[in-house]
């Protein structure tokens, strides 16, 4: 049977990741717009798009990839919602405050460190990888964040390998993704120029093209950066500085659609 892959936008960081014969979900925030959401320290913000899906609307799940546990990546609606028994890979930090509540399968991956799930010919592998929400040291005040690599083998050959980099700034330790785990087929990259006081705190259009300009794959997704009322720099900036540079395979992603992800050949070329 010939598989296929695919991420579905739903908002935010949110996707629906079908890769192969495994289902996961990133990220998920699904409380309407005009919702408000509380970043820490006295700091809120307001959603002002609703998800383009439903959490009652997703298929059954075999795993949140979550990059960290601030509110606009796992809010109410979807502490309420998922199943306590669902596997949620996440940052060590996440995981242990996730268990404590009611999560009994959060499991907290150290940078470098992966996990596996097999179904059949198929295996999924989740890699840790580096990410710095603030500069300096406001990271040190903010919740852990990982970027994550998530490898698709079929009979032990790797036919995707994707990069979701989660809330991170661009920082030379990123360009360790592709030298540890390999070419890059594909990535979900998040932008958006998240600004609190000031200080930026997810990548702006310019490090976001510095970013795929290290990492150089085949196809490059822009999320977050559109939701929330903390996000200032647009996605058409982004996507200018990618035409600027002659960065191929960078393509936008509308809500609720589905956009295929470039699989290996079997040889795995």
């Amino acid at each position: 049977m010939t598989i296929q892959a695919s991420v579905t936008y739903i908002g935010n960081a949110t996707t629906l990741l079908r890769l192969g014969g495994f289902t996961l979900l990133t990220d998920p925030a699904f409380r309407p717009a005009g919702s408000r959401y509380h970043l820490g320290y006295g700091a809120w913000t307001k959603r002002v798009l609703d998800p383009a899906v439903g959490l009652g609307d997703l298929p059954p799940l075999d795993a949140v990839l979550l990059s960290h546990l601030h509110s606009d990546h796992f809010d109410s609606a979807a502490g309420r919602g998922l199943a306590p028994d669902l596997p949620i890979l996440t940052t060590p930090q996440a995981g242990r405050k996730l268990r404590r509540k009611r999560f009994s399968a959060a499991h907290g991956l150290p940078t470098w460190e992966n996990r596996d799930m097999s179904r059949g010919r198929q295996r999924l592998r989740v890699t840790a990888v580096p990410g710095r929400h603030g500069p300096g040291v406001v990271d040190r005040l903010l919740p852990d964040v990982m970027g994550s690599v998530v490898e698709l083998f079929e009979d032990e050959v790797c036919r995707l390998r994707l990069y979701v980099t989660g809330d991170t700034l661009h920082r030379p330790m990123l360009a360790e993704v592709p030298r540890r785990c390999g070419d890059i087929d594909a990535m979900l990259i998040h932008l958006g120029g998240t600004r609190l006081l000031g200080m930026l705190l997810t990548m702006d259009a310019r490090q976001g093209a510095d970013l795929t300009e290290v990492i150089r794959p085949r196809l490059t997704l822009p999320i977050h950066h559109e939701d929330f009322a903390v996000f200032t720099s647009p996605v058409g900036d982004y996507f200018a500085a990618a035409r600027d540079r002659g960065l191929a395979g960078v393509q936008p992603i509308g809500r609720g659609d589905t956009v295929t992800l470039p699989l290996r050949t079997e040889a795995g070329a």
